[in-house]
């Protein structure tokens, strides 16, 4: 069915947006009702982002039954991970800036073009990661802090995961083609392909079940890169067989230096960010440490609940960054800017009713991880506190993703330097010592820091420069 064709159709009813979203589509999303474009990416959206945090549940569940040493050497490694998500996330919101302008366009050659640009940038980076990780494994583990017994036991996992980061490169960058081009539901495939084979290796290699080796912590390393290699070869066919809005030829497969310095221009930025926020974030958990075992357990079972309620906004906010991205490429900045306007009220909807049930019920959501009384009142104070500013996190995430899918990674990175290092951060410590808040104080500054990241996003959003950004 044509484009055309479809957009003609009458409104579909929820249900049936719901089952298009899933199967995927091949409608014009800079046309036709905004309501329903957001619908139908953000559905598969939303459920992508519960798949990427399905790895590591899998990988800590699994784990845990081999003991601390196993666990220390998971969470090690995932802290250096950080350093590599900040890469594919800088070069994931450049490839979703660029294909989806081009895809607005009507120039799906170019898409396929900057795809393979975004590739190859990948493919650089994991050939000096993936070396360095896999022969300095157990430096690194030093390096982080590791003893001489999770130095033995994690080595392996740490190889077959650091070693393997062209398969975690390769998903971001595949993904996030597909999702500037419209290919939401491609994207949640090949995520479903990878978790199903991590879930079922894991297991297996991991502990030896049937013709499986018994690997222990190096298993699951060894199942994850299978998993997500699995998943990228999926990705790559997909894109050759070219059964959504974009396909790749033989003739693509060219280095364009004009198209990958402008890839990597608009990627720095991008890395920046995610930087500012993990540097934040480490400050914050330290603050709270000082006050305490309970202070800092109480922290981290709040966030870790307040994250997993978020997943849904980030795929609402992917939505924006995609329509963004498109109308603007169709020469039409007015729709890409309601788009917006429409997606924060939606998240905002969303977020506000979490925020609600969270501040009725944060004691009891908290007894399902901790019976230590003190843990569970820190934490369902926490929880209450970072809550009560749902509201603007909706827009502050929206708006984020929306400069970056309009390929403007710049300005947001100056918004979060200023609300995260010059301000959360001094005003955390100036509540929690200076007037004696403890880790209260602490909590109170999330809130604070992200509701100023709201106005600060929409009053630069307003002046409207992003529409003018060359990608």
């Amino acid at each position: 069915m044509s484009p055309s064709a479809t957009n003609s159709t009458p409104k579909p009813s929820l249900w049936a947006a719901i089952k298009e979203s899933l199967a995927g589509t091949h409608r014009d999303y800079t046309v036709g009702p905004i309501g329903l474009a957001i619908t139908l990416l953000a559905i598969p959206m939303v459920l992508e982002m519960a798949m990427e945090s399905l790895f590591a549940i899998v990988d800590v569940f699994f784990v845990a039954k081999l003991g601390s040493d196993a666990v220390a050497s998971v969470g090690l490694t995932e802290s250096v991970m950080t350093l590599l998500f900040a890469v594919g996330i800088g070069l994931a919101a450049s490839t979703t800036a660029m294909v989806s302008r081009r895809i607005g366009e009507k120039d799906p050659e170019a898409a396929a073009v900057a795809t393979v640009q975004s590739i190859a940038l990948g493919v650089f980076v994991a050939a000096i990661t993936g070396t360095l990780g896999f022969l300095f494994a157990p430096d690194i583990l030093r390096l982080m802090g590791a003893s001489d017994s999770v130095v033995r036991t994690g080595t392996g996992f740490t190889r077959a995961v650091l070693g393997g980061s062209f398969t975690v490169l390769m998903l971001f960058l595949i993904n996030a083609s597909f999702r500037g081009a419209g290919d939401a539901a491609i994207a949640l495939r090949v995520l479903i392909l990878s978790n199903s084979i991590n879930i079922l290796l894991n297991p297996c290699l991991i502990f030896g079940f049937g013709p499986f080796p018994a690997l222990g912590v190096t298993g699951s390393g060894i199942g994850t890169t299978i998993g997500r290699g699995i998943g990228v070869l999926y990705g790559v066919w997909r894109l050759y067989k070219g059964s959504g809005h974009l396909k790749i030829r033989r003739e693509h497969l060219v280095i364009v230096p004009e198209v990958l310095l402008r890839l990597l221009k608009i990627s720095i930025s991008a890395m920046f960010q995610y930087f500012i926020a993990v540097a934040s974030w480490i400050a914050m958990v330290r603050m709270a440490a000082n006050f305490g075992s309970a202070a800092i357990a109480g922290y981290t079972l709040a966030m870790r609940i307040i994250i997993f309620a978020l997943l849904p906004s980030w795929g609402l906010s992917n939505a924006a960054a995609t329509l963004v991205g498109q109308n603007l490429g169709a020469a039409k900045p007015d729709r890409a800017e309601a788009s917006v306007w429409r997606a924060g009220i939606y998240n905002m909807v969303f977020l506000g009713a979490i925020g609600l049930v969270f501040l009725a019920t944060a004691p009891w959501l908290l007894s399902f991880f901790t019976y230590d009384a003190e843990v569970l009142r820190v934490g369902a104070n926490c929880l209450r506190i970072v809550s009560a500013g749902y509201i603007f996190y909706a827009w502050g995430m929206v708006l984020v993703q929306s400069f970056n899918g309009a390929g403007d990674t710049l300005t947001p990175t100056i918004i979060n330097l200023c609300c995260y290092w010059f301000f959360q951060i001094p005003v955390a410590y100036a509540l929690a010592y200076l007037l004696h808040f403890g880790a209260t104080g602490v909590f109170w500054a999330i809130p604070i820091a992200e509701s100023l990241l709201a106005v600060v996003g929409v009053l630069a959003f307003r002046r409207g420069t992003w529409k003018s950004q060359k990608v």
